[in-house]
């Protein structure tokens, strides 16, 4: 029998009563087309951090998209996230609610026209209840929240690796690089341009040594020592002028199990049999929206065509065997 393919919501609603074992993601992700990475933009840490929550519950909830359905972010959820005390997560939801609405970003669309945007179309914060209600504006949505193209227009990364990040240049920087994981190293970003993407006044860090040591050189000292990445820059000169920077970015290994962790998780996989019915229909609409699973997705294809075609993948045993590292990672517990 051959399943068709349904909403996503309606297979999460008819099969969710009844499935043991289920969690919440251990690893949340922040998804934005290149451009919007690319855009030109101001925002304060509290604020990066909001939208990136922003982002990562609104593809999994729905919510925050039309302005009858906003996102509501509680304060716990901040703290919870980025390591800080109640009263900082406050402070950062109070802080947002004063500015954020009036914070915009230069983003270029599909036709080569400049469009400038807010962030959200509504924010609202509700001291009763210690958090913070926002509508994402159209473009953010179309930017974040349907990305049914090719992989390579768009970039992931972990929501974890920028989480315990202090300065929004160094989360900045982060977004900017992590596009280039593949092929290593970058363009040469123009200075006027890099500077704008960082969100740095034209008043601020005016003389290259400034920019360089309060900034840039900081920003990667900080990405090195707390998230996945090595950086490394280059100068690019126009004359004994400094015009641009390009950078070095590779992925750090990840630290090598013992042999007996290696022995377990292979037992564990070799143990794996089959997946239940209710199971299959649960985990294929969640994996179709797993940026990792990229490489296994058509292109043009939809989410829910993408989940109609990993049912019948998750019942075949040898494939569902290869998938188990990206069940494990929506939750699927052996």
């Amino acid at each position: 029998m051959i399943y068709r393919c349904v909403q996503v919501n309606v297979w999460l609603a008819q099969y969710k009563i009844g499935i043991t074992k289920m969690s919440k993601p251990k690893v949340e992700y922040v998804v934005k087309t290149n451009r919007l990475i690319e855009s030109l933009q101001v925002l304060s840490l509290s604020e990066v951090r909001l939208i990136q929550l922003a982002i990562v519950e609104a593809r999994e909830s729905g919510l925050g998209i039309k302005k009858d359905q906003p996102l509501k972010i509680h304060a716990n959820r901040y703290a919870e996230v980025f390591k800080v005390v109640r009263g900082t997560a406050y402070d950062a939801l109070k802080e947002a609610e004063a500015r954020l609405f009036d914070r915009r970003f230069t983003i270029i669309d599909d036709a080569g026209k400049v469009v400038k945007s807010r962030w959200v179309q509504d924010v609202a914060y509700l001291p009763e209840e210690n958090s913070i209600e926002i509508c994402l504006s159209r473009v953010v949505v179309r930017e974040t929240t349907r990305l049914d193209g090719l992989k390579q227009f768009f970039t992931s990364y972990a929501l974890e690796q920028t989480a315990s990040l202090k300065s929004a240049y160094s989360v900045r920087l982060y977004e900017l690089l992590a596009q280039w994981i593949s092929a290593k190293k970058t363009p040469v970003f123009p200075i006027e341009k890099f500077r704008q993407q960082m969100g740095i006044g034209v008043n601020e860090y005016s003389r290259m040594h400034q920019f360089k040591e309060r900034v840039l050189e900081k920003a990667i000292d900080e990405i090195n020592e707390k998230t996945d990445l090595t950086v490394k820059y280059e100068q690019a000169k126009t004359g004994r002028i400094i015009s641009g920077f390009s950078f070095k970015v590779t992925k750090k290994p990840k630290p090598k199990d013992s042999p007996a962790n290696h022995e377990q998780d292979q037992n564990t996989i070799d143990m794996f049999t089959s997946l239940t019915a209710k199971q299959i229909l649960y985990f294929a609409p969640l994996l179709a929206r797993l940026p990792e699973m990229g490489k296994y997705s058509e292109v043009g294809e939809s989410y829910d065509d993408f989940a109609t075609r990993l049912v019948e993948m998750l019942r075949d045993h040898e494939k569902s065997k290869e998938l188990y590292p990206y069940l494990l990672m929506v939750g699927f517990q052996p």
